[in-house]
């Protein structure tokens, strides 16, 4: 019994089912599968994996669960195993895919990824999952259902102008954008109103969002936005992590004597990037000073408008993330104090964009 180390359990879910393998690790590092089922996804289905697991863990070992975001489906059985103070961890598929591939599997199932994500349970240590409390998980549900409005929104006025221009025109598919657009107004504000009402009532989240909403560019859907898409901040240990999680990591295209372009990988949280985008023109426009000063230099460096922008929405993110982190009062001066009084932070020679906002933030 003292040779083995710890169990996992890996989960694929599709919207009915969920393939389960159970494996164990040695201190040789060498993995065993001890067993496997499918159970439903739906909780007499829950109850019953933790029945057969119980069952086949023979030893008094930690034990962690292991699955893949898989749109909504993982989400049940997440919340049962949690509520049930078992050990949970959640993968972006991308991760799953990649460590299955590292291992030369050339087939693709089920079992074959339960077995895998066992695995990669027991030899990789994955952070534990934190759910969202539930006042963060309604203000998800708003802040999404607001840019999906949003979208369909602005796919009505794209259709109205199209029309308007169009060699033919149609009064009465004319008169029912009209009156589509003046519905998806009433239900954008009552969507912000619900938002706002759900904030006021929550004495945590109240004064810390009335904290980030001071930045000069971020309003309170933005705010929103960035709080419930990150559970809080919970679980980034640094800015790394967040800056990671959002898409803004900066990927280099460099082998040899070739050097390409380097520009930001995209691969993390859209929403995030998205409710920035407006923000950070904002910021610029009004001349929030740290905003300001890192877009002068920036443009004045590479002399693109877009990524200068860029280079701000990501000063944002962990603006408001060292607000959240720190608490305090916001105070616009004070990244310039630090940096030395009004003096710009001036790039040297072959500083990336990366590198550059990276050593600024530091101070925060």
């Amino acid at each position: 019994m003292s040779s083995f180390l710890r169990y996992c359990v890996g989960l694929d879910i599709s919207k009915d089912k969920l393939q389960v393998c159970l494996s164990i690790i040695d201190q040789t590092g060498r993995v065993s599968v001890k067993a496997t089922t499918k159970v439903a996804n739906k909780p007499i289905g829950f109850a019953s994996l933790l029945t057969w697991v119980s069952r086949h863990c023979k030893f008094n070992l930690p034990l962690t669960y292991l699955m893949e975001s898989t749109g909504v489906y993982h989400e049940a059985v997440a919340w049962y195993l949690h509520q049930h103070d078992q050990s949970v961890s959640i993968l972006l598929p991308n991760k799953a895919k990649y460590y299955l591939k590292s291992l030369g599997y050339k087939s693709k199932n089920d079992k074959i990824d339960a077995q895998g994500l066992s695995r990669m349970g027991l030899e990789q240590q994955l952070p534990i999952w934190k759910p969202l409390s539930k006042n963060l998980y309604a203000l998800r549900l708003l802040t999404r259902q607001h840019q999906r409005l949003q979208e369909l929104r602005t796919q009505s006025t794209n259709q109205q102008h199209s029309l308007e221009y169009s060699a033919f025109d149609n009064g009465f598919i004319a008169k029912q954008l009209i009156n589509l657009v003046k519905v998806y107004d009433q239900q954008l504000t009552a969507l912000e109103a619900a938002i706002a009402q759900l904030i006021a009532e929550d004495s945590v989240l109240k004064p810390r969002i009335e904290q980030l909403v001071r930045i000069k560019g971020l309003a309170l859907l933005s705010v929103s936005v960035l709080v419930a898409e990150t559970n809080g901040f919970e679980g980034f240990t640094n800015q790394r992590h967040l800056v990671s999680y959002a898409g803004y990591d900066v990927g280099e295209n460099q082998s040899g004597n070739h050097s390409g372009k380097t520009r930001i990988s995209k691969k993390g949280n859209s929403r995030l990037r998205r409710i920035l985008h407006l923000p950070a023109f904002n910021a610029v426009r009004f001349n929030e000073p740290t905003c300001k000063a890192l877009y002068e230099c920036v443009y004045e460096r590479t002399g693109i408008k877009m990524k200068a922008y860029v280079a701000v929405q990501k000063r944002l993110l962990l603006m408001a993330y060292a607000l959240w982190r720190h608490g305090g009062d916001y105070d616009p001066l004070y990244l310039l104090n630090r940096a030395g009084g009004d003096k710009k932070i001036v790039p040297t020679s072959g500083t990336t964009q990366d590198q550059l906002t990276q050593a600024e933030l530091s101070y925060l």
